[in-house]
């Protein structure tokens, strides 16, 4: 099926998402649509899926116009889309969830789940899927989720399908399984949009490649393309899409975490008898699938956890059980992985944010009194040395984009005296301009001999900056391993094996 987007235009308010857009998609093609979080790529396609209307333009499949007032009209007509968040019921069965929306029944009103079964491992046994259909989904590995996500799109005789960030979840070897299903939907006729910033990914996969930024198409280019050439068409400049770090040169070890557990609100061991060590002048990253106990990880760290055993001290001193005030105070600086939510306050200005865990003291208040002119001359000095585009320091930070908040959080955390770095998702939403430039930071930071931490899903960018890598599965340590440690060992170690070659390290 040919699916063409003419002239498509989405506005929320004054926020144009959408601005022009055209998107051919040919009969058994993958189509990659590649741009920075932000950019307008799952609107348009919530657009296509009939989530959104579209406020100009038109959606023509087989070069007729359609109308989608909702996801079932879309779906009617041959649209399929797999939700980079899956829209599963985990305590339902595959079956039951791949016929949820459009039940059959049998003789005497009853759900026909036979032949949900059967549709099943028909499609799975057509691309070598192996999803059990009787299997409850919360049971299933987060890459057969993903499957079973497309048995459903497929069962409902989709055409076309809409991949929306679909890596995002996978540990490397999956994301390897998921582009060998992507060829074989291809190879069956099915035409796919492959929405992506990952320009590896999509280079593998795709057969064109569109790209937009700021909601408008601003190229397309063949799969051949540079990761260079594709960068600066996401960002309109060249880009350094490499780290340029020299060897470390770690002192003694810094921050100590031994037996660290955490317990959540509802009874759940989250982290689970966790022991490292930070060197002084080194970046450990913590690696791992999304939900493996990272986050918590980190907020225990910055005492935001409170079921919280085990030992952390930093330069001897303990932190454990501090408040969240005294670990501050203890010179430890913390990039939270929701920058919006944890790490500014939209209403502020930028300067206001720039002295939130300083606003009890010298030297922005003296005598219980705000020094102005102090706070401002500081602002404005770090405003102009980490590049943040705003008109002015009084401008609010809620109106900056993405990577100019996040320069804003590092500029505060930076700005003090450090004993100890964590930087959780650092570069998350941002284009690969902000990128390279809080990398550089980063590496600084260690080069200044600080002890950083760095938590991230993507893999590229733990390999790219850390000096040891410790992989998270299910709230425990896989295993602590080198920096140039393969990506192939590492994929393993985030699903959870023990290769022989990830040898522990102190």
């Amino acid at each position: 099926m040919k699916l063409e987007l003419r002239e498509i235009t989405k506005r929320f308010g004054a926020l144009v998402a959408n601005d022009h857009i055209n998107l051919v998609v040919q009969p058994g093609e993958i189509h990659a649509l590649l741009g920075e979080n932000g950019a307008g790529k799952s609107t348009l396609m919530n657009v296509l899926y009939g989530l959104y209307q579209a406020d100009e333009g038109q959606i023509l499949l087989d070069d007729v116009a359609q109308k989608f007032s909702g996801p079932g009209d879309a779906m009617a007509s041959g649209i399929g889309m797999v939700h980079q968040h899956f829209m599963l019921i985990p305590v339902f069965t595959v079956a039951e969830n791949v016929m949820l929306g459009h039940e059959e029944t049998s003789f005497g009103g009853r759900l026909d789940l036979a032949a949900a079964r059967a549709m099943v491992r028909e499609i799975s046994a057509r691309f070598g899927f192996d999803v059990d259909p009787d299997a409850l989904v919360e049971d299933l590995p987060v890459g057969v989720q993903q499957r079973v996500e497309i048995i459903k799109a497929l069962s409902r005789d989709a055409k076309v399908l809409v991949f929306d960030e679909p890596t995002a979840v996978l540990t490397p070897q999956e994301t390897d399984e998921l582009i060998v299903i992507m060829r074989q939907l291809k190879e069956a006729g099915t035409s796919i949009v492959f929405i992506t910033h990952k320009l590896r990914e999509v280079r593998e996969v795709a057969d064109r490649i569109t790209v937009i930024r700021l909601g408008k198409v601003v190229g397309e280019a063949e799969p051949t393309a540079t990761n260079a050439e594709l960068a600066s068409l996401m960002v309109g400049r060249a880009v350094e899409l490499t780290v340029d770090k020299a060897p470390a040169a770690p002192g003694p070890a810094a921050l100590t975490v031994d037996g660290l557990s955490v317990v959540d609100p509802r009874g759940q061991i989250v982290v689970n008898n966790v022991s490292f060590e930070v060197r002084a002048g080194e970046i450990l990253a913590i690696a791992g699938v999304q939900g493996n106990g990272q986050t918590e990880l980190t907020e225990a760290l910055l005492g935001l956890q409170e079921r919280v055993t085990g030992r952390i001290e930093l330069d001897g001193k303990p932190l454990t059980g501090l408040s969240v005030r005294r670990v501050l105070d203890a010179g430890v600086g913390f990039v939270p992985e929701d920058r919006t939510e944890d790490g500014l306050v939209a209403t502020f200005t930028i300067s206001e944010n720039l002295m939130l865990d300083r606003s009890i003291g010298e030297p922005f208040v003296k005598a219980g009194t705000l020094q102005l002119a102090t706070l401002a001359e500081f602002a404005e000095q770090k405003v102009t040395e980490f590049d943040v585009r705003a008109q002015g320091i009084t401008t609010p930070v809620g109106r900056l984009s993405g990577g100019n908040q996040q320069k804003v959080v590092l500029a505060r955390e930076l700005s003090r005296d450090l004993r100890l770095f964590v930087a959780a998702q650092p570069t998350r939403g941002l284009d690969v301009g902000s990128i390279e430039f809080v990398h550089t930071r980063i590496v600084q930071t260690r080069d200044a001999g600080t002890p950083v931490i760095v938590v991230s899903t993507e893999l590229d960018e733990v390999v790219a900056l850390a000096d040891r890598i410790a992989v998270m599965y299910r709230g425990e340590i896989v295993g602590i391993v080198p920096g140039n440690t393969p990506r192939d060992i590492l994929g393993l170690m985030m699903a959870g094996e023990h290769h022989p070659e990830a040898q522990v390290s102190a």
